[in-house]
């Protein structure tokens, strides 16, 4: 990476490959055999029915789907999976559904859950102890909160369904796919362009459900249609795909987990040492996807954001409602990039005190 390069740290859309963003170019350009460009190929066509069946093909490898889950690409991200999900398991239902509130995204998700039907909140940031009754229709989480910088290392052992919004750190490490009755993921953060829902659901648990839905809102729609019940985001499941062969050909997300380790750690280690920073999140909690922190004397907030423009570093400005800084390290982040962040810290906190 050049000096004149950037650092994106920016929380979503993600960071890409450089050369899963060439591919994406050729394509948009001329594709494949078809003479076309991928934004002209038709959704029904062999070419790109072949697409889709592939990165189902590598959501299902990279992440050990067993087979009696279905492979989803939807549309709406995270957020229309937040009315989804309830309209869904829990609209007309006796049962209370559980959900944990572990930020700004959880509580986005509650809010939409209530127009559906009786819910109950867990509040994560105030204990990590808690009971999940054995009645509810299903409980729901958020596996890494991107605003606060959190992150759920282990999941509860309950016999009720659980729902899971892994926008934020799916394909980042390795999860039991199993242990849930439906994850879902928005693609900006470590799949690929926005614009693509990756849903993964067990077939029994979508064939629970007993009352009508609209056709669009309806999980079994998409699954008895391959996804392709309406036009599909074409080109977001084309990049996605890329991407995910990508991941494949570096050594899946086993390898990818020890990097994003390395990464996360190397950042952390700098906020701990240097005196002019403090992180935000709790050290048992602390995401390594997104690293929120703070500089003590907030009055120089503004020059360290300028300090670090001028390096090349983009994104870290600090979510509106928590403030401070938010570095972003998904798995196209090299660390490189990291390191570049960890030198900036030092040097402007060198500066200071010389200043001093």
């Amino acid at each position: 990476m050049s000096k004149t390069s950037k650092h994106n740290f920016g929380a979503g859309p993600c960071i890409l490959p450089q050369t899963v963003l060439k591919q994406a170019a050729d394509a948009v350009e001329h594709w494949d055999k078809a003479g076309l460009s991928i934004l002209e190929i038709s959704h029904r066509s062999p070419e790109f029915e072949a697409v889709i069946r592939n990165t189902e093909a590598l959501v299902r490898e990279l992440l050990d789907v067993p087979e009696d889950y279905s492979v989803l690409f939807l549309q709406g991200g995270a957020s229309l999976q937040f009315c989804m999900v309830p309209m869904n398991f829990s609209q007309g239902s006796p049962k209370t559904a559980v959900y944990l509130d572990g930020g700004y995204f959880g509580q986005k998700a509650i809010k939409e859950a209530k127009l559906f039907g009786k819910v109950e909140t867990i509040d994560w940031k105030q204990s990590k102890t808690y009971t999940i009754p054995g009645s509810a229709a299903y409980f729901h989480c958020t596996s890494n909160n991107t605003i606060e910088g959190t992150e759920m290392f282990s999941f509860p052992e309950t016999p009720v369904p659980v729902i899971c919004d892994m926008s934020s750190d799916i394909f980042s490490r390795k999860i039991d796919v199993s242990r849930f009755a439906l994850i879902y993921a928005g693609a900006q953060k470590n799949m690929g362009p926005a614009g693509m829902t990756l849903v993964i659901a067990k077939n029994t648990f979508l064939d629970s459900v007993k009352h009508p839905l609209p056709s669009m809102l309806d999980y079994r729609v998409y699954r008895d249609n391959g996804s392709l019940y309406n036009t599909p985001p074409v080109f977001a499941i084309y990049t996605a795909m890329l991407n995910l062969q990508w991941l494949k050909k570096k050594g899946g997300v086993n390898l990818i987990a020890r990097e994003n380790l390395c990464k996360a750690q190397a950042l952390y280690d700098e906020i701990d040492r240097n005196p002019l920073f403090e992180g935000l999140a709790p050290a048992a909690d602390r995401s390594l996807m997104n690293v929120t922190f703070k500089i003590r004397n907030e009055a120089l907030e503004p020059h360290f954001l300028d300090f670090a423009a001028r390096r090349g570093l983009v994104g870290i400005r600090g979510y509106r409602t928590v403030g401070g800084f938010r570095a972003s390290l998904y798995n196209a982040l090299p660390y490189e990039s990291v390191t570049a962040l960890v030198n900036a810290l030092r040097d402007f906190s060198n500066d200071q005190a010389l200043e001093i």
